[in-house]
Order: C-alpha cells, then sequence, then structure tokens
C-alpha cells in the first residue's frame, strides 16, 4: 500500500469511472491529505441478477483513513453521488468520530442531504454548500475551484484542484450549450484563465467522444415536449432519470403551454422534485404540479407525468407501468411515452423490453431511436472535447467517464490537439498516477474494483448488504427458477427454491412457505404483460421477506426465469 506521497508530488488514483460508464470516484492526494471526487453508482448489466447497485471499493482510503479529508462532489447525478450512503458508512469512525465533510453545489448538496437523512447518516456528515465560481481551502497546500459547466442537471461544475505541483482539472459531466433550458452557459473565460495561469493534468469526460461535432442543445427536447404534448389524444408520460430537474422543468412549461397538468411518479423523482422545489429551482405556478391521485382523477388529455425508468429500472416506475403492476397508472390507446434518455451500456435489453410491453399495451412510445429529439445528451461531443483541451492546454491528460474504447480515442484527439502522446495516460481503476512539477508516471495499483449491494428486497435500500466478487456467497444465497410463457407472462412450471451454504437454520419449511407466497405474489400479476426484470424485482421481494421474517437470514437471492 503506498504511503503518504510527499508536497513535491500529487497522486490521482481513479477508483471507478475508468473503463466504464457510471461509479464515477477519484481520490486525489498530497502531503498528508486525501479527498475523493465525486462517489457514484452504477446499474448493475442484466445478467448480475441478485444485484441492485455496483459502487466502488473503498478498501485503499479505509487503509489511509487517518489522511482522508473529504468528498467534493462535481454535481447531482447518481453516478456521481448514487454510492454515498453505502461508502460514508464504511469511511465515518463511529459515534463521537468527526463528521465526512462533503462540498457541493446547492443542488448536489440537497440530493445528498435527501439521501442520507434518509439512510439516517446525517449525524456522519458535514455538508457544506459551494458556488460556481467558489475556491475553497484544502489542507497540505491545496484548494479547490468549482467551475460552472452546462449539464443535463443545474448546478454541475468541473473542479480544479489546485495543489503544490500544478492544478489538475477534473470536468465532471460537461457540454458547451449555448442555450441551456436551465442556468448558464459553461464559464468558457474562467477555464481559459486557469489554462493561461498552466494546468498540469486535465481529466476529462469521455464517453461522447465517437461523436462528431457538438452535442445539441437541450432546447430541441423542450420542442419536442411541446409538439408531442400538443397532439397526444391521451395522457403523456414522460421518463427520464429522477434527478433530472431540468426535464421536469421542460415538461412543466409544455404541460401549462396546452392546457394540462403535471404530476411526478417514482419516489426518487418525488423526492428529488421536492428537493428542487424547495431549492427554488422549480417554480411552478399554483396548480400546474399536482399530486399523482390528483392527475390521475382529471381527464386522460388534460395530464403529463413524469416517471422514473428510463433505464428499464425493474422497480421503477415505468417498468411497473409497462408490467401492468402499477397501482395507480395503466396506459392504452392514445397514449404517448416519451423515453427521455439513451440507454446506458449494459442496459439496452431491459429498456427494449420495457418498451416492448409499452407498446403492447397499445400506447405509443417515442424514444431516442425513433425521435432524436427526445433525448439529448449532457455530455460533450467530439468538438467539445477538442475546446475543452484548447482552452485548459493541459500538460497531461487522463480520459475517464468512459469505456476503454472512448479513453483510446480520446489520446488520439489529444495527440491530434497538441499533446504528446506518451502524456496521455490511459489508467485502469485502481491504477497510481503520480504526478511531480515535470512529470507523470503510472505505479502500479491499489485494492480497486466493484463492490456490489444488494437491497434484499428493500426498493429504500435501509436492509442493504455489500458483497464483493470475492465473498458474494459467504451468507449463503438461494436459486429461484421457474418458467414462464413467452407471450402471457402467466407461469408454467415452478417456482421452486433450492438454497446453497445457509445452514442449518433455514429449514425446508422456510423454502416451501417462500415458494407458496411466491407463487401467489406472481400469480396476482396482470396477464398478458411479460417484463422479466419486473418479474425477478418481485421475486427477490417476495422470497427476501419471508426468509427473513422465518430465519432473520439475508442470503443472495438469485432469480433464473426461463420463457417458453
Amino acid at each position: 500500500m503506498p504511503g503518504p506521497v510527499g508536497k513535491d508530488r500529487v497522486r490521482v488514483i481513479p477508483l471507478g469511472g475508468v473503463g466504464e460508464v457510471g461509479k464515477n470516484m477519484t481520490a486525489v492526494e498530497s502531503g498528508n491529505s486525501i479527498f475523493l471526487l465525486d462517489c457514484g453508482g452504477k446499474f448493475p448489466e442484466e445478467d448480475q441478477q441478485g444485484i441492485d447497485l455496483i459502487i466502488p471499493d473503498v478498501t485503499y482510503i479505509k487503509q489511509r483513513i487517518k489522511d482522508f479529508r473529504g468528498i467534493l462532489l462535481t454535481h447531482g447525478h447518481e453516478d456521481h453521488i448514487g454510492a454515498l450512503p453505502y461508502v460514508i458508512p464504511q469511511l465515518h469512525g463511529g459515534k463521537g468520530s468527526p463528521k465526512i465533510p462533503i462540498w457541493g453545489t446547492p443542488l448536489a448538496i440537497g440530493f445528498v442531504e435527501r439521501k442520507l437523512l434518509e439512510a439516517r447518516m446525517e449525524e456522519m456528515v458535514d455538508l457544506r454548500i459551494v458556488e460556481s465560481g467558489q475556491t475553497i481551502n484544502l489542507p497540505d497546500g491545496m484548494s479547490a475551484e468549482f467551475i460552472h459547466v452546462t449539464h443535463s442537471i443545474p448546478d454541475a461544475t468541473a473542479i480544479a484542484v489546485h495543489t503544490p505541483v500544478g492544478t489538475i482539472v477534473d470536468t465532471g459531466d460537461f457540454k458547451f450549450d449555448p442555450t441551456p433550458v436551465m442556468g448558464l452557459p459553461t464559464d468558457e473565460r474562467r477555464l481559459q484563465r486557469i489554462g493561461e495561469r498552466g494546468v498540469l493534468a486535465l481529466f476529462s469526460d469521455t464517453v461522447r467522444v465517437e461523436s462528431e461535432g457538438s452535442t445539441p442543445s437541450e432546447k430541441i427536447v423542450l420542442d419536442t415536449m411541446e409538439d408531442v404534448i400538443g397532439h397526444a389524444q391521451g395522457q403523456v408520460i414522460i421518463a427520464t432519470f429522477a434527478s433530472n430537474v431540468s426535464r421536469v422543468m421542460m415538461a412543466l412549461h409544455a404541460a401549462e403551454k396546452h392546457g394540462r397538468k403535471v404530476a411526478v411518479a417514482g419516489r426518487s423523482m418525488e423526492q428529488n422534485t421536492r428537493v428542487a422545489l424547495e431549492l427554488g429551482y422549480l417554480n411552478p405556478p399554483d396548480g400546474l404540479l399536482v399530486t399523482l391521485d390528483e392527475a390521475m382523477r382529471l381527464p386522460r388529455n388534460k395530464r403529463v407525468i413524469v416517471s422514473t425508468g428510463s433505464q428499464g429500472e425493474p422497480a421503477a416506475a415505468l417498468a411497473r407501468i409497462a408490467a401492468g403492476e402499477h397501482p395507480k397508472i395503466r396506459v392504452g390507446r392514445g397514449d404517448i411515452i416519451l423515453v427521455s434518455a439513451t440507454p446506458i451500456p449494459g442496459n439496452e435489453d431491459t429498456v427494449t423490453k420495457t418498451i416492448d410491453n409499452l407498446f403492447r399495451q397499445g400506447a405509443e412510445v417515442v424514444y431516442s431511436a425513433i425521435d432524436r429529439g427526445v433525448h439529448v445528451s449532457g455530455h460533450a461531443s467530439r468538438d467539445e472535447l477538442k475546446k475543452m483541451i484548447n482552452l485548459l492546454k493541459p500538460t497531461y491528460a487522463v480520459p475517464i467517464h468512459g469505456e476503454y474504447r472512448h479513453m483510446a480515442l480520446y489520446r488520439e484527439l489529444c495527440v491530434h490537439n497538441n499533446i504528446k502522446r506518451d502524456h496521455v495516460l490511459l489508467p485502469e481503476i485502481g491504477g497510481v498516477i503520480e504526478f511531480t512539477k515535470n512529470s507523470a508516471n503510472q505505479r502500479g495499483r491499489v485494492p480497486a474494483g466493484n463492490v456490489l449491494v444488494d437491497k434484499l428486497g428493500d426498493r429504500d435500500g435501509a436492509q442493504s448488504v455489500l458483497r464483493t466478487r470475492e465473498n458474494l456467497g459467504d451468507e449463503g444465497f438461494v436459486l429461484v427458477t421457474m418458467m414462464v410463457d413467452r407471450t402471457t407472462s402467466e407461469l408454467i412450471a415452478g417456482p421452486e427454491i433450492v438454497s446453497h451454504n445457509l445452514g442449518k437454520d433455514l429449514n425446508n419449511g422456510a423454502l416451501r412457505e417462500a415458494e407458496r407466497e411466491l407463487k401467489r405474489a406472481l400469480t396476482r400479476r396482470k396477464k398478458g404483460s411479460p417484463q422479466m426484470g419486473f418479474m425477478a424485482q418481485r421475486t427477490k421481494e417476495s422470497v427476501a421477506r419471508t426468509l427473513y421474517r422465518r430465519t432473520r437470514s439475508r442470503p443472495l437471492i438469485l432469480p433464473v426465469i426461463t420463457e417458453l
């Protein structure tokens, strides 16, 4: 394990977000101080049944905990803040220990405060609001400057960490949007001034390096929403990320223009919208934003619903609507669903299945493959990535927030923009980069990787268990198998539950009861709406609830559903 780095150099270690999209976390250390930039999670892929979230492994930070000084957040999206409720308890020393400082802009801190209050961790942290353009002093001769950038969420920033050996800039998620629907354009003047003073290393968002030109403005999405809502005969449902406040604002604007009211669906969407209202990021006229119950009492052509589930998440509102399982919302002929997001790599199949099921119910679905105006990315394309390089003129560049091909293509972009090839470093997760005033070297790895979050069938995650690849089965697991009709989703055989490594406390009686309870839960489903992700989620919830009630055990639950 590397020890303190000294003040004549800076060590930077990506603990997530390189070679992958999501799970963003980077450690920056100088002298005896270590800070984390961001603390995000990412969705599991479809073949990772039983897992609800993937977060970074913070073993290295725990090994160096006496030097850990806090967390700096670029913005409030889940892939940058979603791991906090699982990481904070690992890094906090317990009752009587100092609080962990977390710095971020108002909306990011608002979202974090809501998360940590819900997880009952508010006493473990010291939340510190920073405005764009502000610089905060840090120990060991460092400071951090928060620079406004345009993204698909308000209050997004790049962070320039000024260190004794030079300035290191993490762009966060950014683009150069001349007509943002919320907030101001990216602060190019400040970026240019930082570049004129000298930038040692640029850590840049790269996920859209394959896209030529510039990313379209968010205003295109507003125009599309207005057009769709204006022509829809029934209700309109807009699916997006729960933290995407700008899409909620667009829905409010478009709905008001066409005489409709807006409600939000999905627990995280409701909570984030409440935060945005309290902080003044959303200011709808009285009566425009209503509760879901109020919206469902209106005529179908008088309501717009903004929903979670744009990534096909099984427990989210849109998947439940698609499966015919939402307690309040039904869709049919005349309704239009806008999926205002593109699938994150690994989520393509679950998104496609959700869209298929919505079409099966007679609704029209508008998504990015057939109408590009329904969603634009919040990330910079090639010309904007090039612009950031030319504004900052870094000596070294490190591509982050992208899969390996994105990182490799970004290296070529850097080389064509006057950065030496051997000055573009492509780290792996846990890869150590040490900078001096005149050099950059990759020096081995620290413990790093994935930690798998199993919410144990509890959608709130209040009873979550963290599992690494190595200890995945230490607490035992149960395998739940069943066969279902591909067309109707009716059970053909099963469910059958077998256990492994659970010990004598988990008897056959508990397993058989879990089978009976699960069969009852599944046969109550609406027939003709197959949605395997939703069925897997329902399976986890039912089995986890029964086994915990009978045995107080929390095994990993692996649903295996075969379609015939």
